[in-house]
């Protein structure tokens, strides 16, 4: 096989594969059709060029040659059914507009994935898998799920897309909002996941997802926002734990470790996602994330932005954050008030941490450690149940 072939293959597959999958299932109206297709152009490529040379435009080659394999499976299952022979395949190739278009089908695909009428789990594993490129076992081993169960998972997904004809295309405009919604969910999820468990390869994918979203829809300010909000996270990544692994609080992290050029970059999307008038909930997010990285962090108006996102889009978890921004504002004991009031998050860990460490800063250390041992047995990752016990051994000694 031919360095340079293979080299060629691999290439335009990394740098393509969206853009030619989102083509065929748009062509094909089936995933599973199209992946398979796209497979076996790329194994073709593989037995053809070494012979040959890699052709001028081998993305178009490859998206001929898929489709001209789906075409011919699909006639000769027809063909099949009505129990007749099935006729020599036509070539089909790709017209210059086409492949124009296929730019804009990303978008559908990414809309698709995240299709109201599957479940959130699914929406996670078929985005990750149809529009990053993971494999199953990526998906499974970074979501804590076991591979032939996370197969299943996008076999089922992609037959209720095929069965359930579910278009592939960007939503009418007078469901956009609520569909867009959606997308920034599932793509704030996968940055979401890979922020707690400190997996570097999903908030990159996260973040990369996001700007395609943005690139797409470049006057949607939402997407703009979301994608400043995870760069401005991302941006202290490496100052959140020490090299044992252990979490490092905001104001103790070593800003000489913060990534500068994430930070500039985020700044300017949100700054022009501001331009487009009355923030929406990821713009707002964005804002408080551009507050904690200043010099001097502004409380003041950190509690003022989590009210308003109350206003728009009220969660338990804002809720916490709010309280959490008002004592520090006006003490801990108008905070623990208002985390008194907060149902729905018994089980969160977080809540019972913040509530722990403003009854310590009351001096109610019995009430603190107690709140403390909570939020320690509800904790999932190891760094936050090592600082949460080391916050216990310190109350109980002193």
């Amino acid at each position: 096989m031919s360095d340079l072939a293979s080299a060629a293959v691999e290439r335009v597959y990394r740098e393509h594969r969206t853009r030619m999958l989102a083509a065929l299932v748009r062509a094909l109206g089936d995933f599973e059709l199209a992946e398979d297709a796209l497979q076996e152009a790329c194994s073709q490529a593989l037995r053809t060029w070494p012979r040959s040379q890699v052709p001028d435009d081998p993305f178009a080659w490859l998206l001929t040659v898929a489709r001209n394999h789906a075409l011919d499976r699909l006639r000769h299952v027809q063909m099949a059914r009505a129990k007749l022979p099935a006729p020599p395949p036509e070539p089909v190739t790709m017209t210059e507009k086409q492949l124009v278009d296929i730019g804009d089908e990303r978008l559908s695909l990414i809309f698709t994935c995240c299709h109201p009428a599957l479940n959130e789990e699914a929406r996670l594993a078929l985005t990750l898998q149809a529009v990053a490129g993971f494999t199953a076992a990526q998906i499974a081993r970074a979501f804590l799920v076991a591979e032939p169960a996370l197969a299943q998972r996008l076999v089922r997904a992609k037959r209720k897309i095929r069965d359930a004809g579910i278009t592939f295309e960007v939503p009418a405009d007078h469901l956009l909002p609520e569909r867009l919604s959606g997308v920034l969910t599932v793509i704030y999820l996968i940055f979401t996941r890979g922020y707690t468990t400190a997996d570097a390869e999903l908030r990159h994918e996260a973040v990369r997802l996001g700007k395609l979203v943005a690139a797409l829809m470049p006057d949607e300010p939402e997407a703009h926002g979301l994608v400043a909000l995870m760069l401005l996270h991302n941006s202290r990544s490496a100052a959140r734990l020490t090299t044992e692994g252990d979490v490092v609080l905001l104001e103790d992290q070593d800003r000489a470790l913060w990534n500068a050029d994430e930070i500039a970059e985020g700044m300017t999307l949100l700054d022009r996602a501001l331009r487009f008038g009355t923030p929406g909930p990821y713009v707002l997010h964005a804002v408080i994330a551009a507050l904690h990285v200043q010099d001097r962090v502004d409380w003041t108006r950190i509690a003022a932005l989590y009210a308003e996102l109350l206003a728009v889009a009220p969660t338990p978890v804002i809720e916490l954050n709010h309280a959490v921004a008002v004592a520090m504002v006006d003490g801990p004991e108008a905070g623990l008030e208002l985390i008194d009031g907060i149902t729905g998050l018994n089980d969160y860990h977080l809540l019972h941490s913040a509530r722990a460490d403003l009854l310590r800063r009351l001096n109610r250390c019995d009430e603190a450690i107690a709140a403390y041992r909570l939020a320690h047995e509800l904790a999932v990752s190891p760094a936050d149940r090592r600082f949460l016990a080391g916050r216990l051994r310190s109350l109980e000694t002193s």
